[in-house]
């Protein structure tokens, strides 16, 4: 990133939406990764089905939203947007004290998912068109630190008492929404001024266009759900692993993934998308399938390291070239529509994973989403990259 570029995306305002992001990443991976697998199981005794429910319900209301809130982005401003937003959240993660019953368990999650999007698609449309996937490289290294970070943290704290754990992930919540009352209120998007009705057309012309994106959009985000609501108990059933083993492995593979997401998306900058797309998603099947096998730690621990890389070659590409297709004036509601469509996956996944996990095991939720994911390297094998050579795409009608 050259020194300008990195001037302009570290303004004051940009620091600021930075570290809410962290904070809001931090309890929702605190929260999906470990506090209500583990909470769930342990503490209330529900089903891996139920578990699955609850993160899908969190994802449902997130995906939900999404496209609803792109839409307020354009027209209100970005602290009204985000404050509610987060006070949502907050208000979600303070009702799970009364989850001793499913359907209340459920409910708090579905609460807590409707702050998430605002802050992220926030960030998203900072992203300047000239050195995208790193910039974008950057974005999900922050990401990536609070998302990895709030598990870590979580398990070593679950290990000595539950209830700080959970003072805690509401202390960091609170954080993130009294961050939100800072923001300026102006409505500091640049935008085009065009109607509703004429946005959506554009939006719709922008969907046609990247249809051959679309499967890809979704079965990422379903293989990745499907782990959500095992991993904990897979960690512990299919390897063996203490909490405190599992917060290594989370560590060595978030640690990979952050220190790969600059480089990785630099070198997508410089020699396009299509290869990072493949070798990534083919290391991250063949990595899960190797999990199914029951290696002994230190080889488990060498897996997370593949994975991290993977995931650091795959998310800067990927995200780079979903940003081709968001109309410019219309950021909010592109990334709202574009991250509903890769929602999907999420919504659906985690019932999935837990439904199988309940009737079979964690290792079949394993061994399928690593099939999923070799599945979506040959998509990629076979995907006409030269057709978006460069990754922008012309404006469609009604854009300058």
């Amino acid at each position: 990133m050259s020194k300008a570029s990195m001037k302009s995306f570290f303004r004051t305002d940009m620091l600021l939406y930075l570290s809410i992001l962290f904070l809001v990443e931090f309890v929702r991976g605190a929260a999906l990764i470990s506090f209500l697998p583990i909470y769930g199981d342990k503490a209330l005794g529900l089903d891996l089905d139920v578990i699955g429910a609850a993160i899908t319900a969190h994802y449902l209301t997130d995906t939900g939203l999404k496209l609803a809130i792109g839409y307020l982005l354009d027209r209100l401003s970005v602290r009204t947007v985000v404050s509610i937003g987060l006070l949502f959240s907050l208000i979600g993660i303070f009702a799970m004290q009364f989850a001793d019953a499913s359907w209340v368990f459920i409910t708090a999650a579905a609460i807590y998912g409707i702050g998430i999007s605002p802050i992220w698609i926030v960030c998203l449309t900072k992203v300047k068109e000239e050195q995208r996937a790193t910039q974008m490289g950057f974005l999900y290294t922050i990401w990536l630190v609070g998302l990895g970070s709030g598990p870590v943290v979580t398990n070593l704290l679950l290990d000595f008492n539950l209830e700080l754990t959970y003072w805690v992930m509401v202390g960091v919540a609170l954080a993130a929404w009294l961050l939100s009352l800072f923001i300026s209120g102006a409505r500091s998007m640049h935008i085009d001024i065009v109607p509703f009705r004429q946005q959506l057309s554009i939006l719709g012309s922008r969907l046609r266009d990247m249809k051959l994106l679309l499967p890809g959009m979704v079965l990422q985000t379903l293989g990745a759900g499907m782990l959500l609501p095992i991993l904990p108990s897979f960690a512990v059933n299919g390897l063996g692993m203490t909490a405190t083993h599992y917060s290594i492995l989370l560590i060595i593979g978030g640690g990979c993934t952050v220190v790969g997401l600059i480089p990785m998306g630099k070198l997508s900058d410089s020699f396009g998308k299509k290869y990072f797309l493949i070798v990534g998603f083919l290391a991250f099947g063949i990595v899960l399938f190797a999990l199914t096998q029951q290696p002994p730690l230190a080889l488990a621990l060498f897996w997370a390291f593949v994975l991290g890389v993977s995931y650091a070659a795959v998310l800067p590409a990927w995200n780079a070239l979903l940003a081709a297709y968001v109309p410019p004036g219309q950021q909010g509601l592109g990334w709202g529509v574009f991250s509903t469509v890769e929602g999907i996956g999420g919504i659906v996944g985690p019932i999935i994973g837990g439904f199988i996990a309940t009737h079979y095991s964690e290792s079949s939720v394993v061994g399928l989403a690593g099939i999923m994911f070799i599945v979506i390297s040959l998509f990629y094998v076979f995907f006409p990259f030269r057709l978006f050579k460069g990754e922008t795409l012309p404006p469609a009608n009604g854009t300058k």
